[in-house]
This record gives C-alpha cells, structure tokens and sequence, in this order.
C-alpha cells in the first residue's frame, strides 16, 4: 500500500465532506446539525474508548477515523452558517498546544523544564489563567458538566489535587469510603428512609470511590466499563447455560441463581478468563 501523508488523507476528508454537504450530495449529510450530531459524537467517542480498552489496534484505526468525521463535518456546517472553518480549529488547537507547552516549544526563551505529568499540569493551569487576561474564573469551572459523572468526579478530584487540596495516601481515601459506607447504613437503617440523604450519601460514596481510582493511578470510567463488560460476559453465559437445561432464571430462588453464577465464574476460571 502507497505511504499516504497525513495532511493529503485529512484533505481527501475534508473534501469528501464538503461534497457530501454540496446541493447535489447526500441527503442525510445535508440535513444534519450541529445538534442532530451530539449523538453521534458520543456514539463514536465510546467506540473508540471501547476498542482502546480491547486493545484492538484495527478498531482504533477504524474508529479514530469514524470519530474525526464526525469533528470535519461538525467543522463544516459550522463553516456553512459562516462561524469557523476546519482549518480554523486546527489553526486554533495547534496554537493553544504551543502556547501551553512553553517548556518544549519555548526553551530558548528561558522557559524553565518540567520533570513530572504533575508539574505540566500545574503550569498548563496557570496559562489558562494568564489567557483569561485576569478574569475570575474558579479551578473547577473548566470541568464540562457534559461529561459522563464518574469522569466528572475524576476530572474535579484531580483538579483540585492539583493544588494540594488532596489525601495524602491512598488509604486515607479508603478509610473515607468506609466512613461513607457507615453512612448509608445509617439511612438504610432508618424508618422511613430518607430518599433525600440516600441520595446524597450514595454520591459522596461514589465520588470518593473516584478518588481512590485517581490516587491508584486507575482510569475510574475505564474500570468500570470492563466491570459492565465483564458482569454481562457472566451474566449471558449463565443464561444461555441454564436455558440449554430447560430452565428459566424467573422460576428460579435467589440461592439457586447464586449457585449457578458461581458455577459460572469457575467455568470461566477454568478456561482462563479470569482470575477473578
């Protein structure tokens, strides 16, 4: 296969679109919107993050193109109705990357080196405040509220270590998790209960849990992805295992269903699986 230089492939892209958008192109392509393309954003965002987790590099390389798409034709109505260009985003995120990388790309200007993931961040932060040109805008308000919630925890929790305002070990967190399980016993406990407290107890225990992943250096959203995976793996097995018997989960006792989805987890341990 003939080398291909990123900037001719990004350019047959962009024209692709562009045609697809034209009078006489595709209908469906000409129809879309910013906002009738929010979905497929996101649809394609979790693609690309669930063959990232499989590891699968032909997936990725199918995905990452299915997901630039999207962000050239999102460029394209928006060059349309006259507001920026592709180039211009391009333009305007390869700037910003020099901007706030002045200890790569402005060395010769004194820029002191930065040893360790933290201290970047540390310095990426006081550019973007430098580039507010002094208006207050507070640590945590750069966090998307779009953002799945356990990425969210993840994305605040980190932000606000990232000036110290943090557990210093990771057991720390693991005894403030327990402390919040403590909680909801309490409310559990209580008659009637109190869906309100509930509530806010069970988020104070699943933002801690976010916390204990950011200090143990897991991906919180990643985690539990492969928990979702990994549970329905089980799940089916067992289902399809016990309608191969004639029997129904629904007719089933609750000790019974726990009997067979151990069976399930050694027949897995057994082929290799998981450990787990």
């Amino acid at each position: 296969m003939d080398q291909v230089s990123a900037a001719d492939a990004f350019l047959r892209l962009v024209n692709i679109v562009a045609a697809l958008r034209a009078p006489e192109g595709c209908p469906w392509d000409r129809e879309q919107t910013i906002d009738t393309l929010k979905p497929y954003v996101l649809e394609e965002t979790y693609e690309v993050l669930e063959a990232i987790d499989r590891h699968d590099h032909a997936a990725m390389r199918e995905e990452i193109g299915d997901f630039l798409f999207e962000g050239v034709l999102i460029a394209q109505v928006e060059e349309e109705t006259g507001h920026f260009s592709v180039a211009d985003a391009l333009t305007t995120v390869a700037d910003k990357l020099v901007r706030r990388h002045p200890h790569v790309f402005a060395r010769e200007q004194g820029e002191p080196t930065l040893d360790s993931a933290g201290a970047v961040v540390k310095r990426w932060e006081e550019i973007k405040a430098q580039e507010r040109g002094g208006t207050p805008k507070t640590l945590l308000s750069g966090v998307p509220e779009a953002l799945p919630s356990l990425a969210r925890a993840d994305q605040i929790s980190r932000r606000a270590a990232s000036v110290g305002f943090d557990w210093q070990r990771a057991d720390d967190v693991v005894e403030k998790i327990e402390e919040e399980i403590e909680e909801i016993r309490e409310v559990v406990a209580q008659a009637p209960r109190n869906h309100a407290r509930l509530e806010e107890e069970v988020g104070d225990l699943l933002f801690a849990i976010a916390n204990l992943s950011r200090k143990l250096g897991v991906e919180p959203e990643t985690a539990l992805r492969k928990a979702n995976a990994k549970f329905t793996r089980r799940f089916t097995a067992m289902e399809t295992r016990l309608r191969a018997e004639g029997r129904e989960m629904n007719e089933m006792t609750l000790d019974e269903l726990e009997a067979d989805w151990k069976t399930t987890k050694s027949h897995e341990t057994t082929k290799g699986t998981k450990r787990d």
